[in-house]
């Protein structure tokens, strides 16, 4: 018999599926937030600013623009982005494996999981209301960039926390619809739209540095084929898996033998995705930013800051252990052993050359700490290649490691969900031209 899937006929799965109308949706909504990066919070001076942000766009406030999509620069009302959700999502995460009251509602299923989620929610908008009462204070030390028109100090600084404040929650609610109605993570489309939105800028500033002299054209072409390989190396290790062979017994039922079959357990070589790199910025962003608005610019948390700025030492060796352990975390939380040696035995398949059962869970375990270490380091040097050579050599790489990454891996997973949703659309009628319904193995 004729097994052949046909190819998706995606003229009708396009008409059909609703495709257009999600991705619309998504368009719809990074629009809008593009458009809100662009409202300044009221009192901002925003050319003093931009030409403040200038002189400091290789260190930490650089990073946290390019996460913030530019809108940290102009002060706008989506100024904080969606890094106080990613700060308290990783606190409520670390705080599950610590608290019984948090564990009993995560092994509560979908209701435990939506309290967590509603909790998450409050603590995002403390952290929003502390970050930007930071910010607004650290303005306020900057000459020239409130309008003293506006009002007292108290004014400028209770609008701003309102307004920054307000922005978050409503990203946050954003995030969450892109999710529900679009395709991808919500939250990572906000990320990529950011980090998107300044690579036009990125491209021009470099070559306008090869118009003045100021980088040779070798250079220019060596950070080109540096960055395609980067992106190459991505892709690679992104699709890479770790294959393992499941065996199911034959069984005899009447006259008949079912079983005998086999498959196989994918799992990937970098499990966690994006997410350790995403949480190991966003920690290390909090005490730099606590430490750029310290007052008279010295002290404990001036020291901090200064040893934790990017390109220095301290920071690649930070950034590369913190992407390793939330690798390692991440992993822990995605991928249960126990829970899919369990899920083997109980649909009749097995390891080949392994007993189900415990010492599956063995096997697996040891499996997932080698691709771990393995898919954390990968991280981890994707993350600090760009900081070596804007610190050693001055390589103007303005698209970072942990961006170029984001921006990758956020591409492949929207793909892949898109061609998955087309897939599905025409499920029913592949399966009906192969009469795979008609067929005595169903």
């Amino acid at each position: 018999m004729n097994t052949k899937v046909p190819n998706i006929d995606y003229n009708e799965a396009i008409k059909n599926s609703g495709l257009f109308k999600k991705l619309g949706f998504v368009l719809f909504a990074v629009l809008v937030y593009r458009l809100g990066t662009y409202i300044p919070v009221p009192g901002i001076n925003s050319a003093v600013l931009e030409q403040i942000f200038s002189q400091h766009q290789n260190g930490i406030l650089g990073i946290f623009d390019m996460f913030s999509g530019g809108a940290l620069m102009r002060m706008s009302v989506f100024t904080l982005g969606v890094m106080p959700y990613i700060s308290a999502s990783i606190i409520m995460t670390l705080m599950q494996s610590s608290f019984d009251s948090l564990k009993e509602l995560k092994n509560q299923g979908a209701p435990g999981r939506k309290k967590i989620q509603q909790y998450t929610r409050y603590f995002t908008v403390l952290l929003a209301i502390f970050q930007s009462y930071g910010i607004s204070n650290g303005i306020l030390n900057l000459s020239d960039t409130v309008d003293p028109t506006l009002g007292s100090v108290a004014f400028f600084q209770l609008s701003a926390v309102i307004t920054m404040t307000s922005g978050t929650v409503f990203l946050m609610w954003l995030g969450e619809q892109i999710t529900e109605h679009g395709f991808g993570s919500g939250i990572s489309i906000i990320i990529f739209a950011g980090i998107i939105a300044n690579l036009p800028f990125a491209i021009f500033n470099t070559f306008e540095l090869g118009r003045t002299g100021a980088l040779s054209a070798i250079a220019i072409v060596l950070i080109i084929f540096l960055l395609l390989f980067m992106i190459l190396f991505i892709v690679f290790v992104e699709r890479g898996q770790r294959r393992l062979l499941v065996q199911y017994p034959k069984r005899q039922v009447g006259n008949r033998v079912y079983g005998g079959q086999s498959s196989y357990l994918p799992i990937k070589v970098n499990i966690s995705g994006v997410i350790p790199a995403i949480f190991a910025s966003s920690l290390l962003l909090l005490p730099t930013t606590l430490s750029n608005f310290s007052p008279g610019g010295s002290g404990f948390l001036s020291n901090i800051g200064f040893y934790l700025q990017p390109g220095k030492p301290l920071y690649m060796l930070f950034i590369f252990s913190m992407i390793i352990f939330f690798a390692f975390f991440y992993t822990g939380i995605v991928f249960n052993p126990k829970e899919q040696a369990e899920n083997l035995r109980n649909n009749g398949g097995f390891l080949l050359g392994y007993r189900p059962g415990e010492q599956t869970e063995k096997h697996l375990e040891h499996i997932i700490y080698r691709l771990t270490f393995v898919g954390g380091t990968y991280l981890g040097i994707i993350a600090i290649i760009p900081e070596l050579l804007i610190s050693n050599f001055s390589v103007p790489f303005y698209l970072g490691g942990t961006s170029l990454l984001i921006v990758v891996v956020v591409a492949m997973d929207l793909f892949s969900q898109i061609q998955t949703h087309l897939f599905t659309s025409q499920y029913e009628k592949i399966l009906s031209k192969n009469k795979l319904y008609k067929s005595k193995w169903l």
